[in-house]
C-alpha cells in the first residue's frame, strides 16, 4: 500500500515507517510511505488537489491537519467526490504525541497496519483519525 505523506509530518512518518519496520510489518504487506517532493506535488496544493492526486495514484492521503472550512477543504471534497471505491485519509489524532510518545506511536501504526490489511473494508470510508 502507497501512502502519500502530507508536507508538514515527514518527521512522523518516518518515526512511524521506522516502527513499522522495527515490528516487522513489511513481512506481510509492502508499505510505501511517499513524499509531496517525490511526487513533485506543490506542498501549497489545496485539499482537493492533495485528495484527488492521492486516489488517482491509489494512495492513502496520511495527514495531521487537512482544512475543514472552505469549498475545496478536505471536509468538503470528501463530500463531494467521495465513492464507494475511495481510499480513506488518515489523520493522525495528535501529531506531537505520535513524535514524542512510543506507546501512542506504536497505536498509531498498529492502527495503521489494520487498515492496511483490511483495506477491502475501508474503502468508501472518508476519514480515520488514528490511532
Amino acid at each position: 500500500m502507497n501512502f502519500l505523506i502530507d508536507h508538514n509530518i515527514k518527521r512522523h512518518a518516518v518515526l512511524m515507517y521506522g516502527m513499522i519496520v522495527k515490528q516487522g510489518w513489511l513481512n506481510w504487506e509492502q508499505i510505501n510511505f511517499i513524499t509531496f517532493a517525490e511526487m513533485k506535488l506543490p506542498i501549497e496544493s489545496n485539499d482537493r488537489i492533495v485528495w484527488r492526486f492521492a486516489q488517482s495514484n491509489q494512495m492513502i492521503l496520511l495527514t495531521a491537519n487537512r482544512s475543514s472550512k472552505g469549498e475545496d477543504s478536505l471536509e468538503q471534497v470528501l463530500r463531494e467526490e467521495n465513492t464507494p471505491t475511495s481510499l480513506p485519509v488518515l489523520t493522525i489524532g495528535n501529531a506531537d504525541r505520535l513524535l514524542y510518545e512510543a506507546s501512542y506511536r506504536e497505536r498509531c501504526v498498529d492502527r495503521l497496519m489494520e487498515i492496511v490489511l483490511d483495506i477491502e473494508n475501508y474503502k468508501g470510508v472518508t476519514r480515520i483519525f488514528i490511532p
